[in-house]
């Protein structure tokens, strides 16, 4: 798993709240509350490869119940941008219910500020990948958002 620059602009998805407590470019939420790829000592943006990917991703984590206002946001990785990629296969123990190896690895990246991305495998859909940004990057200010788009969710993803 070595640094590599992008080859292209590459676009990854957020969903939040975009009047909430934790602002949906923001690493506020991941510092309260870590999530697998990172510890609270070392705060990211989460995001994903694909609008869909991200909506599993918000689904899987408000146990079937939606938060109000949920917006998304496109983030724009530009060309020539730092990342690092891990696979899979690459760290065993990555996809344990108690995600200690991934967010130990995770912390590690984002303290020793290898990269400005690191695609990780989606948990929730694992031929995907989430796009971990580390805000304390010097090339952060290069990755840009649009902004919050209302998202709809069809109402039989919520029914019993």
């Amino acid at each position: 798993m070595s640094v590599q620059r992008l080859d292209r602009t590459l676009t990854a998805y957020r969903i939040g709240d975009p009047d909430g407590d934790y602002p949906i470019y923001d690493a506020t939420g991941s510092r309260r509350y870590p999530g697998r790829w990172n510890t609270a000592t070392a705060p990211v943006i989460y995001a994903c490869e694909h609008y869909s990917t991200a909506m599993l991703e918000k689904l899987v984590h408000a146990g079937g119940l939606m938060p109000p206002n949920q917006h998304f946001i496109e983030i724009t990785l530009p060309h020539g941008l730092s990342y690092e990629m891990v696979t899979k296969d690459a760290l065993p123990g990555w996809d344990t219910p108690e995600p200690s190896v991934s967010a130990h690895y995770g912390a590690r990246w984002a303290a020793e500020r290898r990269s400005a991305v690191l695609l990780v495998p989606s948990f929730v859909a694992r031929v995907e990948h989430n796009v971990v940004i580390n805000p304390a990057h010097e090339e952060f200010e290069r990755i840009g958002h649009g902004l919050p788009t209302p998202v709809w969710w069809d109402d039989r993803l919520f029914t019993d």
